[in-house]
């Protein structure tokens, strides 16, 4: 990734993210795992670049990484995730409304509301360039996070796996969404309208009607109506840089100045919110 300020939200978005956050509401330890993943990535992405007999043997470090965590843990008797712990395909509504599932006991797995578009965007960029080895670590991280648990690990922490890299593929989208000529504006009116369909949806699932059909009274609505607040601002903040790419304005300053400020106070709330609530 070229742009500092994409890889800087990619790890904001990892390290301060519901995932990782709801992590810290075990045993330290397991944030400290959830922390160390990134940098055993790092030998598989610098040293075996271009050379995959070199970068697959790299690959496998976090998987045994943690493996050998959760083992030595088991003999120190220190439980960092409850080993039953594992997601369900119910949790997946955490991806749109994470804010909404804090106290579920589930696995938090969203990416907040902001970084959604970028994410998508991210997404698109990788199937381009035919990013295989990113899919399939994806792929084996999130199907392990179904199973039942193997190796003595619990199944909820292959969850950071995933949350790495679409963490990274949302940095990576926000470099795309600044970059965004006058060719590549309907990409980000895509976004946009992905923001705003979404803070839609969270809306109506916030009105009375929903809360009374749904047999939950008012439990979430404060929540619901906070995300979609989050999305409009995402979705204002994409509907910008649409017009500036519909313009011919390049101004990459600031392009990064409008997203990086509408993601920075997407994650501080959010955090914050998450936050009180597990502690």
């Amino acid at each position: 990734m070229a742009s500092f300020w994409g890889s800087f939200f990619a790890g904001a978005v990892y390290g301060f993210g519901p995932f990782v956050l709801w992590l810290s509401g075990y045993h330290p330890t397991a944030g400290f795992l959830a922390a160390s993943v990134p940098w055993l990535f790092c030998p598989a992405a610098y040293g075996g670049r271009d050379k995959w007999w070199i970068s697959i043997p790299f690959s496998t470090l976090p998987f045994l990484a943690t493996i050998l965590f959760f083992q030595a843990a088991a003999h120190w008797r220190l439980f960092a995730v409850p080993l039953q712990t594992r997601l369900h395909l119910t949790d997946l509504a955490g991806l749109l409304v994470p804010l909404a599932t804090v106290n579920t006991g589930s696995p938090l797995i969203g990416f907040y509301h902001v970084p959604i578009a970028a994410l998508v965007i991210g997404f698109m960029m990788l199937l381009a360039a035919r990013r295989m080895g990113v899919l399939c670590i994806f792929a084996a991280g999130a199907a392990a996070a179904f199973c039942d648990s193997f190796f003595g690990v619990s199944p909820a922490i292959w969850l950071m796996l995933p949350v790495l890299c679409c963490s990274v593929l949302i940095g990576l989208g926000m470099q795309g969404l600044v970059s965004a000529g006058s060719a590549d504006r309907k990409w980000v009116l895509a976004g946009a309208i992905l923001m705003l369909a979404l803070a839609v949806i969270a809306l109506l699932l916030a009105t009375e009607y929903f809360q009374v059909f749904a047999g939950i009274g008012n439990k979430y609505a404060g929540c619901l109506a906070e995300t979609a607040k989050m999305y409009i601002l995402g979705a204002v903040a994409a509907a910008i840089l649409f017009f500036m790419a519909r313009a011919k304005l390049r101004m990459h300053w600031l392009r990064w100045l409008i997203l990086c400020s509408a993601t920075a106070v997407d994650i501080f709330f959010g955090a914050g919110l998450i936050v009180d609530r597990i502690f």
